[in-house]
């Protein structure tokens, strides 16, 4: 899974980037060939176009100098988001009038096919936030998973890149630019919970946590350096061993970031440790999902929109889910007999969850034995991707453990991606603090999910796109994002992957995962269901070890609907697949699926089958 850190949410807040456009057209329903037509358009048309996009996403990224990071530029270096509400009202508004602008300045029948998608992204990026928008006071702005508390110390430490003396200037002011951002998005938070709307309790205690660990140790208090001041000195340090300035001038760098973390950083952190230590007694002793909160029904309804990009229900993805859990318990018992084991499939669950050779050991060796057989897994799938992709991408992808000041036992696996030239590697990382929550049978299917043919290669072919206005080499939408790293389990198997039957049974896991999250996701938030029940029916459905399965439940609750994107994206994807396949016959060619599939950047599940719809016509006629 790829979890985008706040400081990316907040920047595509910022950019009409919390929403996906209500009222999609419905996942497994017909869809005629409205959006892109097959017509040639005008090439100079569609250029003007793109010149013009560009423009506007220039503006957009003025208003984000830390999207402009995350890219790779070094424009607005110093700078910080403004994440107030004002900014958020602001920026919606620019990304108005600037779709008003396009309507009015462009006739969408004379572009090319790439021409109208670009056209139709652009608009569907402000109804997106526009629909987002209504439910502002909903969110939950500070969380186990997520929020600004834990991705701005990242965002420093993975993404602010220090090569220069000037960069270190830029590092030392952003200490404090983050500092108020922080108590920006507290402001968010208060305005929320004085609504009625607040994070669990559980959340609460692990934020308070999280927090606290980034405003103790050095230079705070006498214990072990802090990690955002322990990558102070790494880098000042670093530019003195590259020759670029003298011990005098980094000591001189380490002074003013010690200044900044103590009077700025550290009292933005206390602050929010303090009000959640405060609200805490308001939250929920047992926790649900958002159908208890204010507009809360409306608000999961926009979010199964946003994260599928769909109008399915939250009744219609339920019985998907019972559907689909049933499925693949079948294939399940299938594996069960394959490797000789007489119980029933539950007791088959017992064994997987509780047997010592399905986990590495919780030390040091243990961790390390993980990193080495996910960096194994990598390099077997690095053979293959020839086969199965014409385009592959620059950046290389590698393993590493979550950061302590971030890392929760059992949370999900995530990817970061890397920078466009390939010079930064995408991460795959992974929580370590409790091995019991990562079982060995399910480690090589998701580091194919997050790293190759996965995430990692979704997103560093879009970023490297050329051909294409630079907005769309950014776009997220969670039903292709997630469906795509889901199918690409199982197209691993395709590829020669999951040996040992354990490992197959392992991909099946994951699978049912998924097909469980429709279940449990609708059962919280539009069923009442309670934490418990919710782990309840996924230990009953699922091998997974109970503190994977407390943690997935927990993320749930605190995302309402993202989880549900992963199977209604991979279920749509493996349609389109076989919708080309019936088309074409011999003539398919997998390499060109993928390319197509990938080789446009993320958009809206409609908008991907129409794209290769307009594959296959082409192959059609030629």
């Amino acid at each position: 899974m790829m979890i985008e850190n706040q400081d990316q949410l907040s920047a595509r807040m910022l950019l009409g980037r919390r929403s996906l456009l209500a009222g999609a057209a419905g996942l497994f329903a017909a869809q005629p060939l409205t959006v892109l037509a097959l017509e040639a358009g005008s090439d100079a048309e569609t250029a003007r176009l793109n010149t013009w996009l560009n423009a506007q996403y220039e503006e957009a990224l003025d208003l984000s100098p830390m999207m402009r990071s995350y890219a790779g530029d070094k424009k607005d270096y110093d700078k910080i988001d403004d994440v107030s509400e004002d900014a958020m009202t602001a920026a919606l508004a620019w990304r108005r009038t600037s779709t008003e602008t396009l309507k009015r300045q462009f006739d969408r029948s004379k572009l090319s096919q790439e021409g109208r998608t670009s056209y139709d992204l652009w608009v569907v990026e402000y109804e997106m936030a526009a629909a987002a928008d209504k439910f502002r006071r909903n969110e939950y702005v500070f969380s186990q998973v997520f929020g600004s508390h834990t991705s701005f110390a990242q965002f420093l430490i993975a993404i602010h890149k220090v090569d220069e003396p000037a960069d270190m200037d830029a590092y030392v002011a952003r200490i404090s630019g983050l500092s108020r951002a922080l108590g920006q998005r507290l402001d968010t938070a208060k305005l929320n919970a004085a609504g009625g709307v607040r994070s669990p309790r559980y959340a609460y205690d692990a934020v308070i946590k999280q927090a606290g660990s980034l405003s103790s140790g050095a230079p705070f208090d006498a214990g072990p350096d802090n990690s955002v001041w322990a990558d102070v000195k790494a880098k000042a340090d670093g530019l003195v061993k590259a020759g670029k300035i003298d011990q005098a001038a980094a000591d001189r760098y380490k002074q003013a970031a010690r200044k900044a973390l103590i009077e700025d950083w550290g009292p933005a952190y206390q602050n929010l440790v303090a009000w959640l230590q405060a609200d805490r007694p308001n939250t929920a002793e047992i926790a649900t999902g958002v159908g208890r909160d204010p507009n809360g029904a409306a608000f999961y309804a926009e979010r199964l929109a946003a994260s599928t990009t769909t109008d399915l229900t939250a009744e219609q993805i339920h019985q998907i889910g019972l559907s689909e859990v049933a499925r693949i318990k079948g294939e399940m018992e299938t594996i069960k007999r394959q490797v000789g084991f007489t119980g029933s499939l539950q007791d088959f669950f017992v064994y997987m969850r509780e047997d010592d050779r399905f986990y590495y050991p919780n030390t040091d060796e243990g961790r390390q034995a993980f990193i080495k057989a996910a960096t194994d897994h990598l390099a077997f799938m690095k053979t293959r991707l020839p086969a199965y992709f014409g385009v592959l991408p620059k950046a290389d992808v590698v393993v590493k453990r979550v950061e302590a000041y971030r890392e929760v036992a059992g949370a999900p696996q995530h990817y970061l991606i890397g920078s466009r030239d390939g010079a930064r590697p995408g991460v795959f990382y992974a929580h370590m603090s409790d091995m019991r929550s990562l079982p060995i049978p399910q480690l090589e299917v998701i580091t194919y999910h997050e790293g190759n043919p996965g995430h990692h290669m979704q997103f560093s072919i879009a970023q490297e796109l050329t051909d294409v206005p630079k907005f769309r080499t950014q776009l997220y939408y969670n039903a292709t994002q997630e469906g795509w790293g889901l199918y690409t389990e199982q197209l691993a198997k395709e590829m020669g992957a999951y040996k040992d039957p354990y490992s197959d049974f392992g991909r099946l896991t994951t699978e049912i995962w998924r097909a469980i999250r429709l279940v449990v996701d609708t059962g919280l938030h539009s069923k009442g269901w309670t934490e418990e029940e919710a782990v309840s029916y996924f230990k009953a459905n699922s091998p997974a070890s109970e503190s994977q399965i407390r943690a997935e439940v927990q993320r749930y609750i605190v995302m309402p609907g993202q989880a549900t994107g992963y199977k209604i994206g991979m279920i749509r994807i493996l349609q389109m697949r076989k919708k080309a396949e019936a088309a074409l016959g011999p003539s398919f060619d997998i390499r060109g699926f993928h390319d197509t599939i990938l080789g446009g950047g993320q958009m809206t599940l409609v908008l991907l089958e129409q794209r290769i719809d307009q594959w296959v016509a082409s192959h059609k006629a030629a």
